[in-house]
């Protein structure tokens, strides 16, 4: 068992697309600042065996890796604080996954929303319910499971949609502490409601899956014209708006300081034009952008200074790995004879 001192945190990033605004204000920029609190240690990792559940392009999944890793360094994630490292370069993560596999009730599977979703799609569509199911989608949830126990996480930030497989990682864990001793901490999900999530170009929420995202770190001009395709209504100059139904306003708020949410409120009470508020929203992001968009592309640049970033977190991630493995194996009775 771990100690309870320092409160150990982890996120995971899947490694199946090119980072966007929604990414950042929903999970990056919360995370690295989080990262620098007082007694916690924060273990962030590309989660690139869970890309390939639903991602068989192996150029994508490789392009994805650098582009999130250089993302997160160019936003300054403090590495020697922080533990950041690619799942692959930890052999004990497939190794523990194995002795959750043998802990975990296909009953509790089957009632993963993921597997369920799939199983329910196939149905509506009068197919075979397991068609297309494979069973690192059955299964996804006991890989997440040892990603959080291989370092005996005490909180793991998720949104709503994945509470539940941090449920499973807390049954899957007590089964196995219940047979084999205490080995174990119970992590448990957070959520926190104040993090934003973003609406995309068209209005519903920002996704790769909808096709509606906004780059993290396109040029300027691209950029620009990202956020000239933000949906807005038929109300012309002058007329007033609504910041609340507005998806401009909504990003804007992800951006601005207090006193400037209060500015934009007024100007949309005064019947600010949908141009000039698309203006003043590109403005403001790139304000913020330029920097890390010129950390981000040197980064991109030089792959290799990422690859020694990596290596160096997951060889402090074996090292705090390998001791809990070892007294896994002999907890389940897999040790040397004699």
């Amino acid at each position: 068992m771990t100690s309870t001192a320092t409160t150990r945190v982890l996120t995971g990033i899947t490694t199946s697309g090119t980072p966007h605004l929604g990414n950042y204000v929903g999970a990056i920029r919360p995370a690295i600042a989080a990262s620098r609190e007082a007694g916690q240690q924060s273990y962030y990792f590309l989660a690139d065996y869970h890309a390939l559940i639903k991602c068989q392009q192996p150029e994508l999944v490789h392009q994805s890796t650098l582009e999130v890793a250089a993302t997160w360094l160019a936003f300054g994630l403090d590495t020697d604080r922080a533990l950041f490292y690619r799942q692959s370069d930890v052999p004990e993560i497939p190794e523990l996954t194995w002795y959750l596999t043998c802990m975990a009730a296909k009953g509790l599977m089957n009632r993963s929303h993921a597997y369920k979703a799939a199983v329910q799609e196939n149905t509506d569509n009068g197919a075979d319910p397991d068609f297309g199911v494979t069973m690192g989608l059955f299964s996804y949830p006991v890989l997440m499971a040892a990603d959080i126990l291989i370092f005996n996480a005490h909180k793991v930030p998720v949104g709503r949609d994945q509470i539940q497989h941090v449920e499973m990682a807390r049954d899957i864990a007590q089964r196995f502490n219940h047979h084999y001793g205490e080995h174990f901490t119970l992590p448990e999900a957070v959520v926190d409601d104040q993090v934003a999530v973003l609406q995309g170009l068209d209005g519903r929420k920002m996704s790769k899956s909808y096709g509606n995202t906004i780059p993290l770190f396109e040029d300027e001009k691209k950029l620009r014209k990202k956020i000239n395709k933000i949906k807005t209504n038929l109300l012309e100059p002058g007329e007033p708006k609504d910041p609340d139904d507005s998806a401009l306003f909504q990003i804007w708020q992800a951006f601005a300081s207090p006193e400037q949410c209060a500015q934009m409120r007024a100007a949309y009470a005064e019947g600010i034009g949908w141009g000039e508020a698309k203006k003043q929203l590109f403005e403001l992001v790139n304000s913020q952008l330029a920097a890390p968009r010129e950390r981000y592309n040197a980064l991109i640049a030089n792959p290799a200074e990422i690859e020694v970033v990596l290596q160096k977190g997951a060889q402090r991630a074996r090292t705090e790995a390998a001791p809990l493995l070892a007294k896994l194996r002999t907890a389940v009775g897999i040790r040397p004879l004699g």
